[in-house]
């Protein structure tokens, strides 16, 4: 299983379960800004310069994308400024400084609700639309750890097994402090959550096998189209 698992999410490989319905997500996304004027100015709060070239948006006129991490990488394309931030604090930025910010796989890693409260502000705050992709809490398998229901485990049997196993792509971490860390970093959120910290949005369920295993919140976009 846990083979099985680092393969079906293996990010470097097209054809796994994580790219496949990463690459669909990414169609719905262009869905929504299909309309929005040119040049497209987007802060990426946590993402990678790679996401974005295997989806075909590096080197064009007409996208602007700020990438935002605590360490910034090189910059590789001209229209991509790698710079270093805080997602919970983004005050260099003044409010709509953006047309769109985007964060995939993020938000869960903010360590406490308190951050979570604080960079869902930032996000709606910095520019006009926004788009964020997290876990749900509820999926029976936690997808960093990938252990069916270890999200719902006390934190001290968490930190037990991280000390002694491999669990997914983490540990095992001998150091109980260094456990306790990797532990309290990833907090899945609830569609209740979501709701409260971005009020009005829109909330996508991400299915997989009829369960939701994650979901998108977005809002500030043009409506769809009727006719399309």
């Amino acid at each position: 299983m846990v083979l099985d698992l680092l393969k079906i999410t293996d990010c470097g490989d097209p054809n796994s379960l994580s790219n496949r319905m990463r690459s669909a997500r990414f169609r719905y996304f262009e869905s929504l800004v299909e309309s929005l004027p040119r040049p497209l100015r987007i802060i990426d709060i946590g993402g990678t310069q790679s996401f974005w070239e295997k989806r075909g948006w590096t080197g064009r006129e007409d996208v602007e994308i700020t990438l935002v991490n605590l360490t910034a990488e090189p910059s590789a394309h001209p229209n991509i400024n790698c710079v270093s931030g805080d997602a919970t604090d983004l005050s260099e930025y003044g409010d709509r400084s953006f047309d769109v910010a985007f964060s995939n796989s993020v938000i869960e890693h903010l360590f406490t609700l308190e951050n979570q409260e604080a960079m869902a502000h930032e996000v709606q705050r910095v520019a006009a639309a926004f788009w964020v992709q997290t876990p749900n809490y509820w999926f029976p398998i936690e997808p960093h750890f990938q252990l069916p229901g270890w999200q719902w485990l006390p934190e001290t049997c968490r930190v037990q097994i991280l000390r002694h196993r491999r669990c997914g792509r983490r540990g095992p971490y001998p150091d109980s402090r260094e456990a306790r860390e990797s532990v309290r970093e990833v907090r899945l959120m609830t569609r209740r959550e979501l709701s409260r910290l971005f009020p009005g949005a829109r909330i996508v369920p991400e299915r997989f096998l009829g369960l939701v295993k994650s979901w998108i919140v977005h809002g500030g976009f043009p409506p769809a189209d009727p006719s399309r």
